[in-house]
């Protein structure tokens, strides 16, 4: 069974409103569609959002390196996964959404192949989730009251966006917390917005003021290690990398230095399932948690990610919000949405097909 067509398209996804982060502000997942096909009339599927503040993949350059990628994997027996694996991980320097979009149909065709869901390829272990429900940067009184919404909705875990300016990211998070109440879980995500000592000072401030953080995510630049391990070392709740952990090798320098108690896996990040496996296995041999999570991306990867979730006991902490933003779901299967609890189609593979007429291939 051998690829014999790659193509790519456009799937812009409009969003139900503007999305915050420290880093960017969106209105549009500018999404990227791979359909890859066999010689057995088998078609794989796999998307891409380009997130260049983060990756550093534009539209363009995404386009640009799957064409570079696409002669490489022409020919390919879709069985020897380890080979082309090695063949687009090996294929260029980073380009890490584009290697992903092609990873994501290669799983999709490799589980179709054996007529079983992805997630019961790479593990079985369960078949469904809970996601937490991302609040984006805003005033502290528009971030309360979007919370209250969203745990009227049934969310019990609240990922919150800061990282501008500490002062109003504490005034934020008390105003979310004061309108949640105690019994809610806030995990607070600064996307690479502040310097070691302000997030020191900003978490003991939270924690006296009774905000009770889950934990931490990224609270400096993805470069400073020596950053992350510093507030590791000065708080008493776990610090998680997501923008420092991009790779295996990452997530190995991370352990070695006791520099995190956990990793966010993202396949925009890392490249794809390929080398999220490996991270996987490098966090549970190193008894740090895993938690997998998504740029503002399509639901092809999104449902991507989630089958891996499904599939590894290591990973317990899910953020796979993004299709909740979407004004639009142009795909039909994959992932599916009951307040906060996720479960897929028990279909082949991704179990997840975009609606081909709205591509632009």
């Amino acid at each position: 069974m051998k690829i014999t067509e790659i193509q790519i398209g456009h799937l812009p996804i409009p969003l139900l409103k503007t999305f915050k982060t420290a880093l960017r502000t969106i209105d549009q997942i500018e999404c990227l569609v791979v359909r890859m096909k066999t010689d057995s009339n088998l078609i794989g599927w796999g998307d891409s959002a380009p997130t260049a503040v983060i990756t550093g993949d534009t539209t363009e350059s995404i386009k640009g390196a799957i064409s570079h990628i696409r002669p490489l994997l022409l020919g390919q027996n879709i069985l020897d996964i380890e080979t082309i694996g090695q063949k687009i991980q090996n294929s260029m320097v980073g380009n890490f959404s584009a290697k992903a979009a092609l990873d994501m149909a290669v799983y999709d065709l490799l589980a179709k192949s054996y007529q079983v869901p992805l997630y019961q390829l790479l593990g079985g272990f369960r078949n469904q989730l809970t996601t937490d429900y991302t609040i984006s940067i805003d005033d502290p009184e528009v971030m309360a009251k979007e919370s209250q919404e969203m745990v009227s909705q049934g969310f019990k875990i609240l990922k919150t966006k800061v990282g501008s300016a500490v002062q109003t990211d504490i005034q934020r998070l008390c105003a979310i917390r004061e309108a949640v109440g105690p019994e809610i879980k806030i995990l607070v995500d600064a996307n690479q917005g502040w310097k070691p000592k302000e997030a020191v000072n900003a978490v003991r401030l939270l924690q006296q003021a009774g905000v009770n953080l889950e934990f931490v995510e990224q609270p400096v630049k993805r470069e400073d290690f020596e950053g992350l391990r510093y507030v590791r070392e000065h708080i008493d709740i776990p610090v998680v990398a997501d923008e420092s952990a991009f790779s295996p090798q990452d997530v190995l320098r991370l352990v070695k230095m006791h520099a995190v108690d956990g990793i966010n896996i993202k396949l925009m990040k890392c490249g794809g399932i390929y080398q999220a496996l490996k991270m996987v296995a490098i966090a549970e041999s190193a008894d740090i948690t895993c938690m997998v999570g998504s740029m503002m991306e399509g639901p092809i990867g999104v449902t991507a990610i989630a089958h891996l979730a499904m599939a590894k006991s290591i990973i317990t902490d899910v953020d796979l919000d993004a299709p909740l933003f979407c004004k639009e779901y142009p795909v039909k299967g994959g992932i599916i949405y009951k307040g906060a609890h996720l479960t897929l189609p028990e279909k082949p593979g991704l179990g997840v097909e975009p609606d081909v007429t709205r591509i632009r291939f």
